[in-house]
Formats: C-alpha cells, sequence, structure tokens
C-alpha cells in the first residue's frame, strides 16, 4: 500500500526488515545469559531486565537511521517516538479509562469479591513494588515492549505504510515474538504440541492487543498512551469465563462484560481524537 503523501519516505522492504532485525535483537537478548533457573526465578528475571534495557538504548538508533530528512525536519526523534508534553496528561488517563471499561466484567467481579479493596492499600502498592515478578509484568515488560515494538518499530513503518496498514503489520512483529515461551514450556517438561497450542492462543490475544496498542500510538501520538494500557491489561490478565460461568451473579455479570464491550467500541473513535493529544503529527493520514 502506497503512502498517500509524496514525502521522502523510506522503502516498505527496507522497514520492514529493520523491524525484523530489531524484533529478532529483542528475543535473542532474553537467550544471552547461561542460566539453568527458570524464567519466574529471580535471578533469570534481573538478568533479562539488564537485557531488555539494553536492547532499548539501541532501539531508538535503528528509527534515527532510517528516518527521512522530511520527518525529522518535523519533530524531533524523542516527538517521533511519543516522547512530548502536549497533551500528556489526557494521554495517560483516557486510554486507561477506556481501556478499563473494556474490563468492565472482571472489575465488577473483583468489586463483588472485594479484591479491589486491596488497591487502597498502602501496603499491596509497596509488597508489589517490593516483588520483582511484579515489576516485570507491570512495569519493565510493558515499558520495554511498547518502547521497541511501537515507540521505534511504529514510526519506521509509517513512513512507508498509511497508519492504517501500520497498525496491522507491526502487531505481527510483537505476537510472534511470544513464540519464544514455547523454549521455556517445552524446559518445563511440557509436550510439544501443548506448548505450541497455547503459544497460538497467546499469538492470538498478543496480535489483537497490538493492533490495539498500536491504535493508540497512532491516534494519539504518545508512547504513554499504549504504556499504560498495557500494564493495565497485564495486571487484569485474560478474562476468567470459567469463574464467570459458575459465578452465582453471572447473568449480572454476563451484561456487564457486554455492555463494557459495546462501549469500549462505541467510544474508542470518540475518545481517540487526534486533536484532544495535540497530535499533528499522524493528523494528516488518520
Amino acid at each position: 500500500v502506497a503512502h498517500p503523501k509524496k514525502m521522502e519516505l523510506i522503502s516498505p522492504t527496507k522497514s520492514i526488515g529493520l523491524c525484523l532485525v530489531l524484533s529478532v535483537i529483542y528475543v535473542s537478548s532474553l537467550y544471552v545469559w547461561n542460566s539453568k533457573e527458570k524464567r519466574d526465578h529471580p535471578s533469570t528475571i534481573l538478568k533479562r531486565f539488564l537485557s531488555v534495557f539494553l536492547v532499548m538504548s539501541i532501539s531508538p538508533l535503528f528509527l534515527y537511521v532510517s528516518s527521512s530528512q522530511t520527518l525529522l525536519s518535523r519533530v524531533t526523534l524523542l516527538e517521533a517516538m511519543g516522547f512530548r508534553r502536549e497533551g500528556l496528561p489526557v494521554a495517560f488517563c483516557v486510554p486507561l479509562i477506556l481501556t478499563a471499561l473494556l474490563f468492565l466484567g472482571p472489575i465488577s467481579m473483583q468489586i463483588y469479591s472485594g479484591v479491589w479493596r486491596l488497591y487502597f492499600r498502602p501496603t499491596y502498592w509497596f509488597s508489589s513494588f517490593c516483588d520483582i515478578l511484579w515489576l516485570r509484568n507491570h512495569v519493565v515488560a510493558p515499558l520495554s515492549e511498547e518502547f521497541t515494538f511501537r515507540a521505534c518499530m511504529l514510526p519506521i513503518l509509517l513512513q512507508s505504510f498509511t497508519p492504517t496498514v501500520a497498525i496491522f503489520i507491526v502487531p505481527l512483529f510483537f505476537a510472534v515474538a511470544h513464540f519464544h515461551h514455547i523454549i521455556e514450556r517445552l524446559r518445563t517438561g511440557m509436550d510439544v504440541r501443548t506448548a505450541v497450542t497455547i503459544s497460538c492462543f497467546q499469538f492470538s490475544y498478543t496480535y489483537i492487543f497490538g493492533v490495539y496498542s498500536a491504535y493508540l500510538f497512532t491516534k494519539t501520538g504518545h508512547f504513554v498512551a499504549p504504556f499504560v494500557a498495557h500494564a493495565f491489561c497485564n495486571h487484569m490478565g485474560f478474562p476468567d469465563l470459567m469463574e464467570l460461568s459458575s459465578h452465582p451473579r453471572k447473568h449480572l455479570l454476563q451484561l456487564l462484560y457486554v455492555i463494557g464491550l459495546i462501549s469500549w467500541i462505541l467510544l474508542l473513535p470518540i475518545a481517540t481524537t487526534p486533536s484532544m493529544y495535540s497530535n499533528n503529527l499522524y493528523a494528516e493520514y488518520l
């Protein structure tokens, strides 16, 4: 798909190639350590923290060396990556609320069970930030993945494709990168068929989220928008449909699941209007 404007852009082959190389570097960095410990072991987590932070330090170079002078004459490299002040508070709050609306059903289940009270206890947050596993899932993983796969890759692809096309391409790198979990599942003794089945399912919902995340980045022009959405989704996890089916208030909760989904669909284009976020970078293509 050709870009709608005549600009000094990079070829689709080059942009996809750069993203592919960056994806391989990101995943490979997780396995450079000769460790026999499982992925949830503190030593493994710390080593992988170091790996992804090193990858984050070189990822912007891929964008910089590939960016056209047309792009860099309009914005700074950091602005192209979604780091800017204009519209920042809105970019933090609105996508978070929008994503929470999608989880109206699961959130209602937490309210019904009383789990939500934990979030108002300082001890919960203190213990969470002292838990390296929690930090990985809620901070480092969303931060490094959104930085690499959205803030660095998406601006590269947006110089070769329209935003509509780019937001469906970049999640492929993001979702395929998660196939490395097959290796870890096989290490734990899981059979190949089960490991592949689980990874294919993970690929599906990871790709769907990747599209949503890329959409948020392109519409808002802010890194923080997909980051808070990613962190929130990691916190909520995949909805527990088995628990829902046996819940004493399942009919009400099922209705809330549907209301949340429909409301999210209806509000998505309204809540992501580029002008709300002072997003002029891609506005002419949206």
